[in-house]
């Protein structure tokens, strides 16, 4: 019975040096650094405060101008924590 896939043992040494370079290269290879993760985890965060702060700014002006109270302040503001998560979710899951 004839072979038509090479088993793991199999495997070219020069394949495997120009993948492990391309790892290498592309960062895959290596664990990210602490500074990396606290970067990740510090544009994770604002990537879920900023459309929350950007639905405040907006409800609060759209109360003021109609004389509302809270009226379009908390809905805004859940509707930018729904919105920021959703955007954090996507990014953690690009990666």
């Amino acid at each position: 019975m004839k072979r038509t896939r090479k088993e793991p043992h199999d495997a070219d040494p020069l394949v495997e040096g120009v993948r492990d370079a391309r790892r290498r290269q592309s960062g895959h290879g290596d664990d990210p650094s602490v500074t990396h993760r606290l970067a990740q985890i510090g544009v994770l965060g604002w990537i879920i405060v900023t459309p929350m702060l950007l639905a405040i700014f907006l409800g609060r002006w759209m109360d003021r101008l109609l004389g509302t109270g809270i009226f379009w302040t908390a809905p805004l503001l859940l509707l930018g924590l729904v919105l920021g998560g959703w955007s954090a979710w996507k990014w953690m899951n690009a990666a």
